[in-house]
């Protein structure tokens, strides 16, 4: 097999790269660029990577017994180019801090995985090690550093969605749905998202459009209160007892606010879509979600903050009618999906930050004509 050929070939399937850091004998920090990193077990939780035969560094991360993987954001290439060089200090002009094990965990990564080594097995020129992980963190949620087809460059994604145990069912429409999100987003050049009501939480399950930050949708996926006043799509068309619920999680407001919160609720029903001006409030809350993904163990004081966040909103701030004069900047722009039952599943979604020469009502069309194709997958699909 032509060794070029095999390499050219391979070079098809992009990688994430990684920083793999130690301490040698002397406690000095060690380093090496890695494109082999993989994940192994969950139970126990085991991850590998494979260094070349010929590295000089491998033998010092093995003779320490332990090493961190720091997994490079899109703009640290620089550091990746640094670690993949031999000799001299690699360390000197990078900051870093030292893992519960001692290796060093580099500034601006966007998470690291401290391991000990497990096991170590030959495979031709490389050795496959296995490390069993001591402590793991995500730092930031900054796109990761890929290398494809002999260049670095990064993710650029047509669309994301969200998963876990209880989305199931929001994740099956949302698969149907992302096309049309897709194509939607591709024509108004903006964002595209679906959100769902899950329990007690409003949940943000896919995304579609051109990311033009440095980080990811760190919204997809993300979870916040179904409280007042958002979603108030959902809950204008739940049942009386639905809408009972969702306004007693408003607490103890005054009666004007509650009658302001029913007000809109008719307004959205009447007009068929909802739109709100926050925009600023949005890039908070993303943070906020931003912050919960990273967090290790329960959220509660993220959800709290949530939850202060949501109460300091005024009640009509969903209503429709609050667009009426087209000049103020729009937040979102969100009409309903609905299920056989007739109650919405889900919202389709358009930031309105980013449509350029498109009215609210204009935007509103183009909404539901992809929402209304979303509800006809729906259909066939018996859901």
């Amino acid at each position: 097999m032509d060794s070029q050929y095999f390499r050219r070939v391979l070079g098809n399937f992009p990688t994430g790269v990684v920083a793999i850091t130690s301490v040698n004998g002397s406690g000095a920090p060690v380093g090496m660029a890695v494109g082999s990193f993989t994940s192994v077990s969950l139970t126990p939780p085991l991850v590998a990577f494979l260094p070349d035969k010929a590295s000089t560094t491998w033998p010092q991360v093995r003779d320490s017994g332990s090493f961190c993987v720091n997994i490079l954001g899109s703009e640290q290439e620089t550091v990746c180019r640094t670690m993949a060089t031999g000799g001299g200090d690699k360390f000197a002009d990078l900051g870093w801090r030292p893992s519960g094990s001692g290796s060093p965990v580099i500034d601006g990564v966007v998470g690291w995985i401290d391991c000990d080594i497990e096991t170590v097995h030959e495979a031709g020129d490389h050795y496959i090690v296995i490390g069993r992980v001591r402590d793991m963190e995500v730092i930031d949620s900054a796109l990761p550093l890929l290398f494809f087809r002999s260049g670095y460059g990064r993710f650029t994604p047509l669309s994301l969605s969200a998963w876990d145990n209880d989305l199931i069912q929001p994740m099956r429409m949302a698969d149907l749905a992302r096309g049309h999100m897709e194509d939607l987003a591709q024509r108004l050049s903006t964002e595209c998202f679906a959100t769902a009501p899950v329990d007690e939480d409003l949940v943000l399950i896919a995304a579609a459009g051109v990311i033009r930050s440095r980080k990811l949708v760190t919204r997809v996926g993300g979870r916040i209160p179904f409280m007042p006043p958002l979603g108030t799509i959902f809950a204008a068309y739940q049942p009386g007892p639905g809408q009972d619920r969702w306004l007693a999680r408003s607490g103890n407001r005054s009666a004007e606010y509650r009658a302001q919160l029913a007000a809109t609720l008719v307004t959205v029903k009447s007009r068929g879509y909802s739109v709100d001006l926050g925009h600023g409030w949005h890039t908070q809350m993303e943070e906020l979600m931003a912050s919960a993904g990273a967090q290790h163990g329960p959220a509660d004081r993220t959800r709290a903050d949530m939850v202060h966040s949501i109460a300091d909103l005024p009640a009509d701030f969903e209503s429709p009618a609050m667009a009426d004069p087209v000049s103020q900047p729009v937040g979102t722009i969100n009409v309903p999906v609905f299920g056989r039952a007739g109650e919405a599943v889900m919202t389709l979604s358009l930031l309105g930050t980013r449509l350029s020469d498109e009215s609210v009502i204009a935007a509103v069309k183009h909404l539901y004509e992809a929402a209304q194709r979303v509800e006809t997958q729906l259909r066939r699909a018996g859901l």
